[in-house]
């Protein structure tokens, strides 16, 4: 079979190579791709929301199946479009991917159903805001209601910090129209785990757990960032705590979608707070997840076309979704500046070094290749070395030594991703 894959970061190269490794797909496309994932996929020069174009694609190649899985498209109904046009595709329909594309719409659902979470409240008018937070408990969160590259979240330690936020958020527009609503809501604290499932509308299918590392600085210090990093699986996502979500947060919101007419069927991701009261939800997306996903389809053994295949047929409760029982750390490599500003075109050096180092990925997020064929950086995160080990300790400590290999101009990387794993044990 042809398969069209839709985005161009290091989630896409993850997805690419899972879809390469089924033996039922004979010619993978990707629309745009990058450096790494034209090694493994023929790259289309189309955007992710030229949905026109991606269409008129798909047709004269004949795809089989399309796979989205980046937030802007999905929200801005790419599947939809697809459908409408005769063509198979993987992925959220807009009146589902909302559960992501606002906050507000996601907070309410999980009130309105029992799901548990912070609390909180919504405000369009910054006046209102400011007035409520200066009777509010600090520290406090305030969340961009729209999509904000995973960066439209302020933790506030004080009331001129928050007061400050919303300012950025609803009056400076620094995230632009994500900012027209904003969700005020407690801080919570306690270990944060990221749980991403296969939905098929009615059931859903787990993959195995992992953590996320958002802040930019070692320590978790500095500004949020797509992610730097992250490993799988979470020791601290504990049968028990598995059990608790599966009775009061996945399946309720699978129902929930359903209930409210928005069936959702494609990836769903859930953001969990293991707090003392139990795990919370923080935050839901319509997608896989940036970067946890590099660590955690390497280790998937079910053929991830299958699975996509039930998702979209609705028979997810009769395919079998199997792990391998091992560990996997993911180190970024961003550009210097990021998430602030930093500068492309640096030559990238030591990839095929890595790329002969056995149980070892390098997954491209912000690369192309030049008019010299070499391979540039052309983002703020550029690489996710991820490594494979029999547990989380020695893949650290693998993920570490091949991120080494790799060198650019004012290349940037936290040192202590998975530090906790150390802790745990």
């Amino acid at each position: 079979m042809k398969v069209l894959l839709i985005g161009g970061g290091g989630r896409e190269h993850a997805i690419a190579a899972a879809i390469k490794k089924s033996k039922r797909v004979d010619k993978l496309y990707c629309a745009p791709g990058n450096a790494g994932i034209g090694e493994i996929a023929e790259c289309v020069p189309i955007g992710v929301m030229e949905f026109d174009r991606l269409i008129a694609f798909a047709k004269e190649k004949e795809i089989d199946l399309a796979v989205c899985s980046q937030d802007d498209p999905l929200v801005g109904g790419i599947v939809d479009a697809f459908e409408e046009a005769g063509i198979r595709i993987f992925g959220t329909r807009k009146n589902a991917a909302i559960i992501e594309g606002s906050k507000a719409f996601s907070k309410n659902l999980m009130k309105k159903y029992g799901i548990p979470t912070a609390a909180y409240e919504t405000f369009t008018d910054a006046n209102e805001a400011m007035e409520y937070l200066k009777t509010a408990k600090m520290p406090i969160v305030l969340k961009a209601d729209g999509l904000a590259l995973g960066k439209g979240v302020l933790i506030c330690q004080d009331l001129q910090e928050a007061l400050d936020g919303v300012r950025e958020i609803m009056l400076d527009k620094k995230f632009g129209s994500a900012g027209n609503e904003l969700v005020i809501e407690e801080f919570m604290t306690g270990r944060e785990v990221s749980a991403l499932a296969f939905v098929d509308g009615k059931n859903y299918k787990l993959m195995s757990s992992s953590q996320d590392h958002k802040r930019a600085g070692d320590g978790d210090t500095g500004l949020n960032t797509g992610g730097m990093g992250t490993f799988s699986p979470s020791p601290f996502y504990t049968p028990e705590i598995d059990r608790i979500c599966r009775e009061t947060i996945y399946q309720k919101t699978v129902d929930a979608m359903a209930a409210e007419g928005r069936p959702f069927k494609g990836v769903l991701y859930f953001g969990l707070m293991l707090t003392k009261d139990g795990p919370r939800v923080v935050e839901y997306n319509t997608r896989f997840g940036d970067p946890e996903t590099q660590v955690v389809l390497p280790r998937m053994e079910t053929d991830i076309i299958d699975v996509m295949d039930a998702c979209i047929d609705g028979t997810l409760d009769q395919t079998e979704l199997v792990f391998s029982d091992n560990a996997a750390v993911c180190v970024v490599i961003a550009s210097g500046g990021y998430p602030v500003s930093y500068e492309k075109g640096k030559i990238i050096t030591g990839l095929e070094k890595l790329a002969a180092e056995k149980d070892v990925f390098c997954f491209h997020a912000g690369t192309k290749t030049d008019a010299d064929g070499n391979v540039v950086t052309s983002g703020g995160r550029v690489l996710g070395v991820t490594a494979l080990a029999p547990d989380l300790k020695a893949a650290r400590a693998r993920a570490y030594e091949a991120a080494k290999l790799i060198h650019f101009d004012k290349m940037y990387m936290r040192s202590d991703i998975g530090k906790a794993i150390d802790e745990k044990a």
